[in-house]
């Protein structure tokens, strides 16, 4: 909570914070059509007059919160990339990279992801907006997965194959959205794993 002497630039951050973070948690947990911007700011403890100062609309509190989820999943594939680039080396490291890419697809900020792009494929105006930011998404994480996995990018086998893997990550996360599918992923991660380090190691 802010304090009287906190500058008024960091309280006004630090709300803008907490509304993003309440939104995430507002969609992962209950969906989109419980995510109003009375809910969100109800969470995040802020008055709805406060959360329409930083955003005007629902739809730019869920665009920014997007836009939050992007940079905080990107930031956590970057950690992820150089911890395991520290711990694991030959096929360990590459298992460590497939299971962190499945995680990513697990993780909350996935599930809030997945709400807004399927009410998003019904709102063409919604749509407009998610589109681009899913686009540049797929764009930074194609590029971590290059760096982690530490394979040339322009070697148009190893771009279809880290693309591919991406893909596969994704769809185990849809198959958890349901239910636990972690028993299944796990034997599905190891042999995918195996399977691509042989063939970005292959003679080409």
């Amino acid at each position: 909570m802010a304090t009287p002497h906190e500058p008024k630039q960091d309280r006004s951050r630090a709300t803008r914070q907490r509304l993003l973070e309440a939104t995430i948690d507002c969609l992962a947990e209950t969906g989109w059509a419980a995510a109003t911007v009375a809910v969100v700011a109800e969470r995040a403890g802020v008055s709805r007059g406060a959360a329409q100062h930083h955003f005007p609309t629902r739809e730019d509190l869920i665009t920014a919160a997007l836009e939050y989820m992007f940079d905080s999943r990107d930031q956590r594939a970057r950690d992820e990339a150089i911890a395991v680039a520290a711990l694991a080396s030959g096929s360990a490291r590459t298992e460590a990279v497939v299971a962190g890419l499945v995680e990513s697809y697990t993780s909350p900020l996935f599930k809030a992801a997945l709400q807004v792009w399927t009410h998003a494929a019904a709102d063409p105006a919604l749509r407009e907006r998610i589109v681009p930011l899913e686009a540049k998404f797929g764009r930074i994480s194609h590029r971590r997965a290059v760096e982690a996995l530490g394979v040339d990018d322009s070697d148009p086998v190893a771009h279809h194959l880290v693309q591919a893997t991406l893909d596969m990550a994704r769809g185990l996360g849809l198959a958890d959205v349901l239910t636990d599918d972690s028993a299944r992923r796990k034997q599905i991660v190891h042999q995918w794993a195996a399977t691509l380090h042989a063939a970005l190691n292959a003679p080409r």
